[in-house]
């Protein structure tokens, strides 16, 4: 019988293959550590100006797909979620959706910027799974540097 472990294994490395193509110069790949972790902020802020459960619920979806990916992934992005919605928490809630939405451009701005340089379109235009797949390449370099198996 399969290990069904080893096959999400084998899937959450060919996405992060696929999406390592587009972003192998050094440049892009240090803009997207920066803005990757910005637009999630963002993206679960706004969400989170709607309502805090609605942050929640969104955060809950993304992270049963990244358990479903990768045990040691999906953690990480546990605790970038969970830091996140501490951080919205602590924010004046008035602002949220003005600061959300300043992060989100300004970042996708960085990203764009960074596929200009890298001289190849983002990955998420061939397939929209790569906007969840992106904090994970983020992690993924984390994750080299301080020499975590995933």
């Amino acid at each position: 019988m399969p290990d069904p472990h080893r096959k999400a294994s084998r899937q959450v490395d060919t996405l992060l293959s696929r999406y390592s193509e587009s972003h192998r110069h050094p440049t892009n790949e240090l803009i997207h550590c920066i803005c990757v972790p910005a637009i999630v902020f963002a993206v679960v802020g706004l969400v989170w100006a709607l309502h805090p459960l609605a942050a929640f619920a969104v955060t809950v979806v993304a992270m049963v797909y990244y358990f479903m990916l990768s045990i040691p992934f999906a953690i990480g992005m546990l605790m970038m979620a969970g830091f996140f919605l501490w951080l919205l928490s602590m924010l004046p809630q008035g602002y949220i959706w003005q600061i959300s939405l300043a992060v989100f451009v300004l970042a996708w701005i960085g990203q764009f910027v960074g596929h200009r340089i890298e001289g190849r379109k983002p990955s998420f235009l061939e397939d929209v799974r790569f906007l969840l797949i992106g904090p994970l390449f983020v992690l993924g370099v984390l994750y080299r540097r301080l020499h975590v198996v995933y």
